[in-house]
């Protein structure tokens, strides 16, 4: 069972201004003259963590980190003005064409898959391959999975959904995720907080097939990750991820072909059903998918660790350097 590689320090780090308001911050690591891999985080508005770059062997690739707009160290924080899916994609090439590569590995999980397929489908030329895990295409589908009564975390979470549930008025629980953005505007500063905070634990308490309990306090006593996280997620998701989720699945063969795509998915993933990682796959007959089948949502979940790791080792392999 392959594990996290040893922390690694960045060799450059900096902020790449991308509007007149947004900043990215972005970090390097890993050998500068290995090939160069894309690493996208989820959310959207999580952030980039330090142990997302110790999936990787750092001898074989030059690993490149960034938080998008809003979120981690990337300001205005919290930001959801001038944040769309299309904003992203023109981060990424702007943050490619900064440092002079041509063409980059994508890796992303949960909202980076749906990221990196979204870019993919945009700019295959700019791509060398895909892997993906926690496949999340931003359909109705999938928000009712976790954020809706009856929603398969509503049923193994009974206790967490009905705080997160119970705070909405009556004539909102209809429909959460716009519920949740009236409460993030609250005038009231304590239902605002406690909105948040609920908006997060949700997923947090549903990411992992044994929940951590010890990391999501940790996580959870971040106000900076909560607000960002929560504001912006809620604001992607109104808007359905800014993408049409089954137009890329009918489109994925045409547009990605020639590009190795990668898919892993916990068996138990709960926020991320494993439903969509298999669609994905019968879109794309030349695709290879990996069922984790002791996993939840989490990357540090020990058989998730592994397929990460074993699947980029592969990347490295087969696929020559360029750019």
């Amino acid at each position: 069972m392959r594990t996290l590689f040893p922390a690694l320090a960045p060799f450059d780090s900096g902020h790449l201004p991308v509007s007149h308001e947004h900043k990215i911050h972005f970090e390097r690591a890993g050998n500068r003259d290995g090939q160069p891999l894309l690493f996208l985080h989820g959310g959207p508005g999580s952030g980039s963590h330090t142990d997302h770059r110790r999936l990787f062997d750092p001898q074989k690739f030059h690993i490149i980190q960034f938080d998008q707009r809003g979120c981690g160290k990337s300001t205005p924080h919290g930001s959801i003005e001038h944040n769309t899916t299309d904003d992203l994609i023109n981060d990424m090439i702007a943050l490619m064409d900064h440092m002079d590569i041509e063409k980059a590995h994508l890796v992303g999980g949960s909202w980076g898959s749906t990221l990196a397929l979204a870019f993919a489908m945009k700019h295959p030329e700019r791509v060398l391959s895909l892997l993906v895990y926690g496949i999340f295409l931003c359909r109705p589908c999938e928000f009712r999975a976790l954020y809706f009564q009856g929603g398969v975390v509503s049923q193994l979470y009974p206790e967490t959904f009905r705080d997160f549930i119970t705070l909405l008025p009556p004539d909102d629980r209809h429909d959460p995720i716009e519920g949740y953005r009236k409460l993030f505007t609250s005038r009231h500063e304590a239902m605002r907080n406690r909105a948040l905070f609920l908006w997060t634990h949700l997923e947090q308490q549903a990411s992992r097939l044994i929940p951590d309990l010890r990391r999501i306090d940790e996580e959870m006593a971040n106000p900076d990750y909560v607000l960002s996280h929560s504001l912006i997620e809620n604001h992607y998701f109104r808007h359905n991820g800014f993408i049409d989720g089954d137009r890329l699945l009918a489109e994925a063969e045409q547009r990605l072909s020639g590009i190795p795509v990668h898919i892993i998915n916990g068996r138990y993933d709960l926020v991320c059903p494993m439903v969509t990682a298999l669609q994905l796959h019968e879109a794309l007959p030349g695709s290879t998918l990996t069922i984790v089948p002791d996993a939840g949502h989490s990357f540090r979940e020990p058989g998730m660790t592994d397929a990460i790791i074993r699947r980029s080792d592969e990347l490295f392999n087969h696929q020559p350097a360029t750019g």
